[in-house]
C-alpha cells in the first residue's frame, strides 16, 4: 500500500517541468511554487491561484510564505526570471494547504510517515529494522550494515563529547566535521559530496572501505583528543578537529606513497551522478 502511495505521487509529477535548483550549503532542493501549483490543481492561471492561496496563507500566519525565496529559473522565453521558490520541507507543507483530489496522495502520503514516526518512538526497533531492511534492498551485506551501524555510534559518542564541551547545535557539529574533514580530505563534507556527484545522499555510504576508514579514524581521534584536552568553545573545538583529522591525513599520506595513487575515489553507490551547476545561494534575494 505504502508502496502504491509513492508511485502514484511519482507518477503525477512523472512527465511535468518542476523546475528546481539545488542548494549545495544546505544540501536541499528548491522548488517552482508555480509549477508545483499547476500540477497539483491544473489550473489555467497557476500564478493567480498562487497569489491568492499565498494571500490567505499569509492571513493564517502561516510559515510557508514566510520561507519562501525569490530565486532565479529559466522562463519559457528562455530568460532568467525571479519566482517564488521552497524547499522539500516547504512544498511538502504546501500540498497540505491545496484543496485539491491530486493533492489527496500527498496528504495520505505525509500522514502515514507521520504514523510510523510515532510507532518509533514506542517503539525504536522499528527504526532500526526499517534501516537494516533498507541497506539490504540496496545490496549492502550484514557485515557492512554492522559497520555502518557501528559508525553511528561513534559518531554519537563524538557528538556528544563536542556537548559536553560547550558546543551545542547541529550547525556547530558541522562546522567542527568539516574542519575534520578538511583536515585529511582537503575537502569539506559538501565538496566531497559534490566530488563524487551526489547530493542528499549519505557521504559515507558512498566511500570506498578506505575512505571511510579514514574518516572514522579522524572522528575517533578527535574524539579522543577532546576528552583528553576539554577545550571550551567552537573556536578551541575547531583546532581540535583538525588535529583529529590530521591522524587520518597522515595514514592517508603513509598509504598512498605506498600505493602510488590517491584513496580520494569519484566513485559513488548510486549508478548514476548528479550534474553541479552554478550555486544557489548567487540566486538567492532579501
Amino acid at each position: 500500500m505504502k508502496e502504491n502511495k509513492l508511485e502514484t505521487i511519482i507518477n503525477l509529477f512523472e512527465g511535468s517541468e518542476i523546475r528546481s535548483v539545488w542548494d549545495g550549503e544546505k544540501e536541499d532542493y528548491y522548488f517552482s511554487v508555480v509549477d508545483v501549483i499547476r500540477v497539483l490543481t491544473d489550473s489555467n492561471d497557476p500564478m493567480a491561484y498562487w497569489r491568492k492561496l499565498k494571500q490567505r496563507l499569509k492571513a493564517e500566519g502561516s510559515q510557508t510564505v514566510t520561507n519562501c525565496h525569490g530565486l532565479k529559473m529559466k522562463a519559457k522565453d528562455g530568460k532568467r526570471r525571479f519566482t517564488d521558490t521552497l524547499d522539500t520541507e516547504g512544498i511538502l507543507r504546501l500540498t497540505q494547504s491545496v484543496p485539491s483530489p491530486k493533492a489527496e496522495p500527498f496528504k495520505m502520503w505525509l500522514a502515514t510517515l507521520g504514523k510510523e514516526r510515532i510507532d518509533e518512538v514506542f517503539d525504536p526497533s522499528i527504526g532500526i529494522d526499517k534501516m537494516i531492511n533498507f541497506y539490504l534492498s540496496k545490496g549492502y551485506t550484514l557485515e557492512w550494515i554492522e559497520q555502518r551501524i557501528k559508525a553511528i555510534i561513534n559518531r554519537k559518542k563524538l557528538t556528544s563529547t563536542w556537548k559536553e564541551n560547550g558546543i551545542s547545535d547541529g550547525v556547530q557539529f558541522g562546522i567542527l566535521t568539516n574542519e575534520i574533514y578538511k583536515s585529511w580530505s582537503g575537502m569539506k563534507a559538501s565538496e566531497y559530496k559534490q566530488h563524487k556527484s551526489i547530493r542528499k545522499e549519505s557521504l559515507r555510504d558512498n566511500m570506498t572501505d578506505i575512505e571511510v576508514a579514514l574518516t572514522d579514524l579522524g572522528e575517533i581521534a578527535t574524539r579522543e583528543l577532546v576528552r583528553e584536552h576539554k577545550p571550551k568553545g567552537l573556536e578551541a573545538n575547531k583546532e581540535v578537529a583538525r588535529i583529529g583529522g590530521h591522524a587520518a591525513k597522515v595514514a592517508r599520506d603513509d598509504l598512498e606513497k605506498n600505493l602510488g595513487r590517491t584513496i580520494i575515489s569519484k566513485e559513488n553507490s548510486l549508478g548514476y551522478k548528479y550534474t553541479y551547476k552554478d550555486k544557489l545561494i548567487s540566486d538567492k534575494t532579501d
